[in-house]
C-alpha cells in the first residue's frame, strides 16, 4: 500500500512508521490520520512484524493537528476534526491492542497530538533536543489522541492538569524525570538506539508482550485484574514461546522465540 504523508518500511521483524510532512512540521491533517490508521492496520495484520518504531523526518516529531486545514474548513471544522480523530484514534487503538511492542522515537518537538502520540507508545526514546507541550488549551481546544487517558496514568492527575492547563513545555530531560519517556539519547543516536531496542524486542516472546501490554493498560478492580493475569500467564505457558522459555531456563540456555 502507498502512503502520502508517511513511510512504512519493514526490515526483518521490525516495522518503522515515519511521519513525513516536514514542510508542515508533521502536523496531522486528514490524509496523515488516514495514513496512520492504515499503517497501523498493515502492521497488525502482518504476523512477521514483531516490533514497531514510530518516528518522523525533519526538526519536528509532530506539531499536532493541522490548524491550516482547520481554518480552511470554516464552519465544517467540527466535522473535519471528527474525521481526523476517527482515524487517529483508530491508529492508536490498533497499535495499543496489537501484540508488537511500539517504540516511539521522538526526534524533535512533540506538541498537541504529537505529544499524545508519543505517550501512546509502549516505550519512548527521546532525542536530547526534543521537547513536549500539550498546547491544546493555548488555542481554545481540548486534548485528543489518548492524552487524557495515558498522561494522568504516567505522571499523575496534578501534573497532567499542569501540562494541559498551562501548556508548560518540557525538555527531553524533564520528560524523563516526569516519567513520560524511558530514555534520552543523543540526537545523532536516536535512530540507531531505537532500532537496536526494536530488534531486541522483535526477537522476544511476542504473544507474551501483547498480553503484558493488555494487562498493564487495564483499569479494573484487583480481583478481576488478578484473574486476567492468571489467564494470560496460563495462555503464555501454553504457547510455543512459553514452552521454549521454560526449557531454556532449566537448561541454562538462551531461549529462541518465534513469536508463536
Amino acid at each position: 500500500m502507498s502512503y502520502e504523508h508517511l513511510t512504512l518500511t519493514i526490515e526483518g521483524a521490525v516495522a518503522t512508521i515515519t511521519l513525513n510532512r516536514p514542510e508542515a512540521a508533521n502536523a496531522i491533517n486528514l490524509q496523515l490520520a488516514k495514513d496512520l490508521a492504515y499503517a497501523a492496520m498493515e502492521c497488525d495484520e502482518n504476523a512477521d512484524v514483531r516490533a514497531i518504531v514510530i518516528t518522523a523526518t525533519g526538526r519536528f516529531f509532530c506539531s499536532g493537528g493541522d490548524l491550516a486545514s482547520f481554518a480552511e474548513a470554516g464552519d465544517r471544522v467540527p466535522h473535519l476534526i471528527k474525521e481526523i480523530t476517527t482515524y487517529l484514534h483508530a491508529a492508536i487503538a490498533r497499535l495499543a491492542r496489537g501484540v508488537a511492542p511500539v517504540i516511539v522515537a521522538v526526534n524533535g518537538t512533540a506538541a498537541g497530538a504529537g505529544f499524545s502520540l508519543a505517550c501512546a507508545g509502549d516505550l519512548v526514546l527521546a532525542a536530547e533536543a526534543s521537547s513536549f507541550t500539550m498546547a491544546y488549551t493555548r488555542i481554545g481546544l481540548t486534548p485528543d489522541g489518548s492524552a487524557t487517558y495515558y498522561i494522568p496514568k504516567l505522571v499523575g492527575r496534578q501534573r497532567a492538569m499542569e501540562l494541559m492547563l498551562t501548556n508548560r513545555t518540557l525538555t527531553a530531560q524533564e520528560a524523563l524525570q516526569w516519567g513520560l519517556v524511558n530514555r534520552v539519547v543523543d540526537d545523532a543516536d536516536l535512530h540507531a538506539e531505537s532500532m537496536k531496542l526494536a530488534t531486541t524486542l522483535a526477537a522476544g516472546p511476542t504473544l507474551a508482550y501483547g498480553r503484558t501490554k493488555e494487562l498493564v493498560r487495564a483499569d479494573r478492580d484487583l480481583e478481576t485484574q488478578m484473574e486476567l493475569e492468571t489467564r494470560a500467564i496460563a495462555d503464555s505457558a501454553r504457547s510455543a514461546d512459553g514452552a521454549a522459555g521454560i526449557r531454556a531456563f532449566l537448561a541454562k540456555q538462551k531461549p529462541t522465540f518465534t513469536g508463536r
